[in-house]
């Protein structure tokens, strides 16, 4: 482990010297004073106090317990106990269906995957308990007791805990029954009956995992899959760019009722470095933020890939060209309005992020703008990304969406 940690840290320092600085959104007036602090401290930060400030709150995975791969909980059990933060067995979708029926139960579930390259067994989990989520909080009533998000559930299983939870031996209804009169008149119909539970005693599931490219992960430790779970209608999809950023949208997270998935850039872990304020502070989800005003030209991406387009957008200054420059931080639900404003001043779409570009959501993104603004637009939307490929090894450098790539992209789009 020590080895593999140094590796990255002689990688990471090969790549760039510059540290990667954020703003703060006005709206939470956050002060800039702070101690400088990495990205996964800031994480350790933001699970401190989340667990500090709400004693339902729980943390677990593999290898939580000593510290995780990349040392994110390092320190907690020891301060909050082994009942509180844990290990699991190497088991994805047992994770995450745990981390449900804590979050059943009225508690704060933080589960982490340990690479997001492994989270595909845990996808039905989580996407059926989203589901189920966006229709309790939508108050779906029961055809047959006209209770606000209920039906009596056909189907009983007994679920058995060593948490310390309301009831330990509890006996839970649970109807799994999917009405779909699709296309012709949606009716979905996706609810349970829990007898000894109330609709406002439900709280928050999150899910951590450091996701994206490390520069030796080859192809189990460097996929970016965050254009899957943007298909599963009430699950949130949150991705930082920087220490500050990861701390204020994490707790935030935490402390949303709907199911979240916290991507974490693993070759920001120790690489990104900036002042990060030591209080208990959020940052509001959905809301993207301009990092760089310009007028000749919008970018648009989301993560690690915002140091690069910084970078881009640097060396095109240098040629006259003026680059505006937004993180989208969330991708589901994505703030619109922001990017659209964008490029109706300036005519022009350039979207980067490592996942393939083949269903990417820098598509999605596109297909929206090509709607909205599509008289404004004075060039076709450019998508720098990943290769429709398996993620290489000792190819990774002809994978990457670049700094080279990235500016290439907008002299082509500019002149276009």
């Amino acid at each position: 482990m020590a080895n593999t940690l140094k590796r990255l840290g002689k990688w990471a320092s090969s790549i760039s010297k510059t540290r990667y600085y954020s703003t703060i959104c006005e709206e939470q007036k956050v002060q800039q004073s702070g101690k400088t602090v990495n990205l996964f401290t800031a994480i350790n930060q933001a699970l401190h106090i989340a667990l500090e400030t709400d004693p339902r709150a729980y943390l677990f995975g593999e290898d939580v317990g000593f510290g995780g791969v990349f040392r994110c909980t390092t320190g907690l059990a020891d301060r909050f106990g082994k009942n509180r933060v844990f290990n699991t067995p190497l088991c994805e979708q047992g994770i995450v269906g745990f981390g449900i029926g804590l979050a059943a139960m009225g508690n704060r579930a933080i589960a982490e995957i340990q690479f997001a390259d492994y989270i595909f067994p845990a996808f039905d989990q989580a996407s059926v308990f989203s589901l189920f989520i966006y229709f309790l909080l939508r108050k779906t009533k029961c055809r047959c007791c006209n209770l606000p998000g209920f039906q009596h559930g056909s189907t009983w299983v007994k679920v058995r805990s060593s948490v310390k939870l309301p009831s330990s031996d509890t006996v839970v209804g649970i109807n799994l029954t999917v009405e779909v009169e699709s296309l012709y008149g949606v009716l979905l119909n996706l609810i349970s009956h829990i007898p000894v539970l109330r609709v406002d005693l439900l709280s928050g599931l999150t899910i951590r995992s450091p996701y994206g490219a490390v520069g030796h992960g080859g192809h189990y430790h460097s996929q970016s899959p965050e254009a899957f779970f943007c298909h599963v209608p009430g699950l949130k999809v949150v991705i930082p760019r920087s220490p500050q950023q990861a701390k204020g949208l994490l707790l935030a997270c935490i402390r949303d009722p709907n199911p979240t998935i916290f991507f974490e850039p693993k070759w920001l872990y120790r690489l990104a470095v900036e002042d990060v304020p030591e209080h208990d502070y959020m940052l509001p989800l959905s809301k993207a933020e301009v990092i760089r005003l310009g007028s000749d030209i919008t970018l648009v991406g989301w993560g690690a890939q915002l140091a690069l387009m910084e970078q881009a957008c640097i060396d095109a200054e240098k040629d006259g060209i003026s680059c505006e420059l937004i993180d989208l931080k969330t991708l589901i639900p994505w703030d619109k309005e922001t990017v659209e404003a964008s490029v109706r001043k300036t005519g022009k779409l350039l979207v980067s992020h490592e996942a393939p570009i083949t269903g990417g959501f820098g598509a999605e993104i596109a297909a929206s703008i090509s709607e909205s603004c599509f008289l404004r637009l004075e060039a076709p939307i450019a998508r720098i990304c990943g290769l429709d490929t398996p993620f290489p090894l000792v190819f990774e450098p002809f994978y990457m969406p670049t700094k080279n790539k990235i500016f290439d992209a907008i002299k082509a789009t500019v002149n276009y």
